[in-house]
């Protein structure tokens, strides 16, 4: 019975018809062709089975594949994983630079007492490890560490602000030599009673401004008043300013050499009412006159 109803069926698949084509206002036949139902669903299959043929092919072979949710490119892992790693590391190396600069920078406006150590064993303020002051008797001292004070000693003859004391700064008489930090004429002077703690120096527009000695960029940033600053620390407790600038070119952290380019001089910050410079040099924490030791023009 079952043999029989698949005979059937398959007859009927087989069987013919015939498709015409006839123009309707003078029932002219157009085209005709003959088909059968099994040739319709071999027809339909092979269309379905080539469209999912070229889908699979735009996706596998085309870069298309990255749009697909959920789908990863193991080099893209791998390349992820790396530059997690490094920011990562980068971090941590900024965190522990900013820490030591602001250590640095708390020791040279004086608000750490260098001398005492936080607890015996532990971490000073200046992050500087305590290994035990008291357990060392000064009394005692080698041949070879005697031997290595004189060699010391003998060096720091010849180092160029060794012999500077503090007494000769104000005196006049120093022996350091400080470079002009831009060609230009002075426009208003240094005095303190007017609370203006130093002097304006004009120049052409786009000027760069240099460090006027050897030092440490210790502060470079904006504020409303002053615009663009930078301070670079030097030896002997001097600390220069040059404020109004219209780019800093330098970060904190970075050593410079006198006469290198640290900014580019600007109008920026309420207090400037034109292009120029404005030049502070502090010692001790005290304001000096720039001009009593630079020549700017």
């Amino acid at each position: 019975m079952s043999t029989t109803k698949q005979q059937n069926t398959l007859q009927r698949l087989r069987s013919k018809f015939r498709l015409v084509i006839l123009n309707d206002d003078t029932l002219e036949e157009k085209f005709s062709f003959r088909l059968s139902e099994l040739n319709i669903y071999i027809f339909l299959s092979t269309i379905f089975v080539v469209l999912v043929f070229l889908i699979v092919s735009l996706i596998v072979f085309t870069p298309l594949k990255e749009y697909i949710p959920g789908y990863g490119d193991t080099s893209m892992r791998r390349n992820m994983f790396v530059l997690a790693e490094s920011t990562d590391s980068i971090e941590q190396i900024v965190r522990k630079r900013e820490a030591y600069l602001n250590n640095i920078k708390s020791i040279l406006q004086g608000e750490i007492d260098t001398t005492i150590a936080a607890t015996e064993g532990g971490e000073t303020a200046a992050g500087i490890v305590d290994v035990g002051q008291k357990d060392i008797d000064l009394e005692e001292i080698s041949e070879k560490e005697l031997a290595l004070r004189q060699e010391v000693e003998q060096e720091g003859n010849y180092d160029l602000f060794g012999g500077i004391e503090e007494e000769s700064f104000f005196s006049g008489k120093m022996n350091m030599y400080f470079f002009a930090p831009i060609k230009g004429y002075v426009s208003d002077g240094f005095d303190a009673e007017k609370e203006h703690f130093g002097v304006d120096i004009v120049a052409p527009e786009n000027e760069p401004v240099k460090s006027i000695a050897d030092g440490m960029v210790i502060l470079s940033s904006w504020t409303m008043e002053t615009g663009h600053v930078i301070g670079v620390q030097h030896a002997n407790d001097l600390v220069s300013f040059y404020k109004h600038n219209s780019v800093l070119l330098k970060k904190v952290g970075n050593f410079v050499k006198a006469g290198d380019v640290i900014a580019v001089i600007g109008n920026s910050g309420e207090e400037s009412t034109g292009p120029h410079l404005h030049l502070e040099l502090w010692h001790n924490q005290t304001p000096v006159n720039p001009l009593d030791y630079i020549i700017v023009n």
